[in-house]
């Protein structure tokens, strides 16, 4: 039998050490196939969100339960969440979720619509941190849609952007690694911010508005 990878044995200690509300989110995403951060990812989130001290955040994710729990962990006291995704199913159990771990409903509004069709009419400068899970064809969109919306020393988290590293492989030419290789070129020639990559979750891209 193998030793198992360092990198493993970290990754389950952290993963063991999980509230439970956070520990029930986890498992009720789980039983409706939904995706969930690696534990890495997650306390990533917390740590910006406390980092920038945020008072507003925008999560746009099936997950909103997972994430949101995460991102209230670190945010300012008092900070509002935007949960955004189309499926009233999941903001559902979000809402249960935020409830029942403790958070006000004052914390936490509920916008159930596609992200491109709502974001242009958020506010702009208003928000310390926008994290995003998004179809590598929309991730340029996305972007451009999510960067009027940061105040200076906010950033943007795009969980798994980097599809664990296949857009490296200029061989494949399916339309998603195309389109998140194109995506991944492009935000480095953005003005104006700082860009990071990040060997978590399938790869994570960070954009930072000094």
């Amino acid at each position: 039998m193998s030793a198992q990878h360092p990198s493993d044995v970290l990754r389950e200690y952290i993963e063991s050490t999980t509230s439970p509300s956070l520990e029930a989110a986890l498992e009720d995403a789980a039983e409706f196939g939904l995706p969930t951060p690696d534990a890495a990812t997650g306390t990533l989130l917390s740590s910006l969100a406390a980092l920038t001290k945020a008072t507003g955040a925008i999560a746009v994710t099936p997950t909103a339960s997972v994430i949101g729990l995460y991102l209230l962990a670190g945010m300012a006291e008092g900070g509002i969440l935007t949960c955004i995704d189309p499926e009233a199913d999941h903001q559902k159990r979000a809402k249960a979720t935020f409830r029942d771990a403790g958070y006000s409903p004052s914390r936490v509004r509920f916008l159930p619509s596609r992200p491109l069709d709502v974001m242009g009419r958020l506010a702009h400068g208003s928000y310390n941190l926008v994290y995003g899970e998004i179809a590598p064809l929309d991730l340029k969109a996305f972007v451009d849609a999510a960067l009027p919306l940061l105040a200076p020393g906010g950033a943007i988290v795009l969980a798994d952007a980097l599809l664990d590293g296949t857009l490296a492989d200029e061989t494949r030419k399916d339309r998603d690694t195309v389109a998140a290789r194109e995506a991944d070129q492009y935000f480095q020639t953005l003005e104006g911010v700082h860009v990071s990559r990040l060997p978590i979750g399938a790869g994570t891209t960070l954009i930072v508005k000094p």
